[in-house]
């Protein structure tokens, strides 16, 4: 050991950051766990009623259709925001004024608060105030998000793609710009094509920043519920009516704790087991 002496004094900070964790989430946790395993009737009486909620809500229909229109907005948006976020990083330029010009704008969208993106769509797309549906319909398209579903997914995941994309160019642009000079040198002197370098130098080298990109995404994504609330509401019908409005309606709508409990739960678990294997899948290369 040398006579070294250890200062452990460090743990005095860490100790309140642990406590504010535990009370921020184990705490609620564990509530929502007591939740999931009870019945109750009311005056704050419980019954123990052990795994039926978790039965009746994997068999329940309501909650796989659900999941399915999550699957699909996620894979939507994800296709989408990845490689048109790569694309714009890739167009923007490397030195010069109009850098911090292009940072800036690409960091306003996620500077507004979910709220408000949900309202400002709200009005932007209504059909005949709004500049994005009067503008379509005056284009010739029978264009009603309020009413038909296929214009309500589409305003869903334009909105979405507007709000996030920015986050996905930020992080694929930190990844360029930490590339040295000296690999588009050598990939100059070898005479490779603009895709060439973007296969072999460009991409491998922002691997790790897609990978955290792809990740925040995704989880966000399977948890988003502000934008979508405001600006569908679920609608038309529960066309939009992702999982968490459907959890929400259950919890508050209908006050089934239970169910919403064993809900929240299993939606918990779907979200922690995808993002392991997201990130399990895109790290393998890396560990070989």
């Amino acid at each position: 050991m040398n006579g070294k002496i250890v200062n452990q004094k460090a743990w005095f900070f860490v100790i309140p950051v642990l406590l504010l964790v535990s009370f921020n989430a184990i705490v609620p946790l564990m509530t929502v766990i007591n939740y999931s395993v009870q019945e109750t009737f009311g005056d704050n009486v419980f019954f123990w009623s052990g795994l039926t909620w978790f039965q009746e809500i994997l068999r329940s229909e309501r909650f796989h259709a659900a999941l399915t229109r999550q699957a699909i907005f996620t894979g939507a948006i994800l296709a989408i925001e990845v490689p048109l976020g790569v694309a714009i990083a890739l167009a923007m330029p490397r030195k010069g004024i109009w850098v911090s010009v292009c940072l800036v704008l690409m960091a306003l969208p996620l500077l507004i608060p979910w709220n408000v993106v949900g309202a400002m769509w709200n009005i932007f797309a209504l059909p005949n105030i709004g500049l994005l549906g009067k503008g379509l319909n005056a284009l010739g398209f029978d264009y009603n998000y309020t009413r038909q579903v296929g214009d309500a997914w589409f305003t869903l995941i334009l909105m979405d793609v507007w709000h996030w994309t920015s986050l996905v160019v930020l992080l694929a642009y930190a990844g360029l710009v930490s590339i040295p000079d000296a690999y588009y040198q050598a990939a100059r002197i070898d005479g490779a094509s603009r895709w060439a370098v973007f296969r072999h130098i460009q991409l491998p080298k922002m691997r790790r920043v897609l990978t955290i990109a792809i990740l925040l995404r995704f989880m966000d994504s399977f948890n988003i519920y502000t934008e979508p609330v405001v600006l569908t509401g679920g609608g038309p019908g529960n066309a939009t009516t992702l999982l968490s409005i459907d959890l929400v309606k259950i919890a508050l709508g209908q006050f089934d704790l239970g169910p919403a409990a064993a809900m929240s739960l299993i939606y918990f678990l779907i979200i922690l087991a995808l993002s392991w294997i997201f990130y399990a899948v895109m790290t393998r290369n890396e560990e070989q």
